[in-house]
């Protein structure tokens, strides 16, 4: 697909006045994205699994049909209150799509969301709730174009998220899901995420990942001036050939389901991840000291009972527990023995991933 296949093309076709909803869960990459160029397109190939309970939810309400102009008429409102603060964010992303959705501009609207988990639990929300935006847009779109098949639906959504946030792209359908293009994933675009299309082994189909709330505060550096400081970062080139050759490694791993690989190569991305903020310019540091108290304990446990688990990290404190349904009740009685004590407010989030 290219990008001028998603252009709306029927201008004089506008929405009824209704409400448009939708939902979006959050991802967790296992390769990670970071270093972008151009219009919300990624140096690497990334991969993610998709979680099933922290997601979004979002109702457009069209209001009224009005003259288009050069501005675009919007509240924001999470929880039921208003957000003007919101406002500047997703008013960058409506001007980003407005040749794909152009038909915005003829209308008030109301943008209403809330997300299944705690606004202020340090799990990033960008993902889930430009994605969950995107798929109100798409349904509109499909409202008035009959002839949108589910597949290409889905697919627009999915490259609108992107110019919203780029990782929600890979938060609008599938379980385990590809953003990027790489040679070997077929189909694979830096316009949109795609559906995994190879072999993954039972051990990777039912997974759960806990989420330990290491730190709820605000980053002191937020995830876009971290993408921009890989512009001329003294080992961006070899992250990026990094990333998409642990994209090429992860496939046979999949296929196989071996724990120890999985886990390794899982691991080392989430630290290259990090490494790329510390040696940044200026640099930066988002894990905290109990972050490395955490993975300390992981490695320790993994070794001492030899349970498959293991962890990575979003750009931020908190650690994502990966592991299998067969050792959830282990690992939750390490959780709260061992981590809850590391966690602030002895706060984790439990989320799965099955398919």
């Amino acid at each position: 697909m290219d990008p001028k296949d998603f252009i709306y093309k029927t201008p004089q076709l506008l929405p009824d006045l209704a409400i448009y909803t939708s939902e979006a869960p959050s991802n967790i990459a296992l390769v990670k994205y970071w270093g972008k160029y151009g219009e919300q397109l990624p140096k690497n190939a990334s991969i993610s699994y998709t979680l099933e309970k922290c997601k979004t939810q979002t109702e457009v309400i069209l209001k009224k049909r009005i003259e288009a102009d050069d501005q675009f008429y919007f509240e924001v409102f999470l929880d039921g209150e208003s957000k003007p603060s919101f406002k500047s964010k997703i008013d960058t992303f409506l001007k980003r799509i407005e040749v794909y959705t152009s038909f915005l501009k003829s209308f008030q609207f109301e943008i209403h969301t809330k997300n299944t988990f705690p606004h202020s639990s340090g799990i990033a929300s960008s993902a889930s709730g430009m994605a969950a935006l995107a798929k109100c847009f798409v349904a509109m779109e499909a409202s008035v174009q009959l002839e949108m098949t589910e597949a290409f639906q889905t697919q627009k959504a999915s490259f609108l998220a992107r110019l919203g946030s780029g990782s929600a792209c890979r938060s609008t359908g599938g379980k385990l899901v590809v953003w990027g293009q790489h040679q070997d994933i077929k189909g694979s675009s830096g316009f949109y995420g795609v559906d995994y299309p190879d072999e993954v082994h039972n051990n990777f189909r039912n997974f759960r990942d806990s989420i330990l709330l290491i730190d709820e505060g605000q980053k002191q550096v937020s995830s876009s001036v971290g993408h921009d400081l890989m512009h001329g970062h003294p080992f961006a080139e070899q992250r990026f050939q990094q990333a998409d050759q642990n994209i090429t490694k992860l496939k046979p791993i999949l296929a196989s389901g071996d724990f120890d690989e999985f886990f390794a190569l899982v691991e080392s991305e989430a630290l290259s991840l990090h490494a790329m903020m510390m040696t940044s310019s200026p640099y930066f540091i988002l894990m905290k000291p109990n972050t490395l108290e955490v993975i300390n304990k992981i490695w320790e446990f993994r070794t001492s009972e030899k349970v498959p688990v293991g962890f990575t990290l979003d750009a931020g404190a908190n650690v994502h527990l990966l592991y299998p349904q067969a050792s959830e009740t282990r690992i939750r009685v390490f959780i709260d023995e061992h981590l809850l004590q590391f966690c602030q407010g002895e706060k984790v989030i439990h989320d799965q991933i099955q398919f």
